[in-house]
C-alpha cells in the first residue's frame, strides 16, 4: 500500500518548487543563474526520489511476543 502522505505531502511540492526555481526564477537572476538552476534541479530530483519512495513504502505491522 502506497503512502499518500509521503508522496502527496512531500514529493509533489518539492517537484513543483524545483521546477519553479529551475525554470522560472533562474532566468531572472543574472549572476546567480547557475546556482539557482542547480538548487532547483536538486530539489526537483529529491522530490522525485521521495515521491517514488512514498509509492513503495508500506505500513509494517509490529509483532508482539
Amino acid at each position: 500500500m502506497a503512502s499518500k502522505q509521503i508522496s502527496v505531502g512531500i514529493g509533489i511540492p518539492m517537484i513543483i518548487v524545483g521546477v519553479i526555481l529551475a525554470f522560472l526564477l533562474a532566468p531572472m537572476q543574472a549572476d546567480l543563474k547557475d546556482t539557482v538552476e542547480f538548487v532547483g534541479s536538486l530539489i526537483g530530483i529529491l522530490g522525485v526520489i521521495i515521491f517514488i519512495t512514498g509509492l513503495f513504502s508500506r505500513k509494517v505491522t509490529v509483532i508482539t511476543s
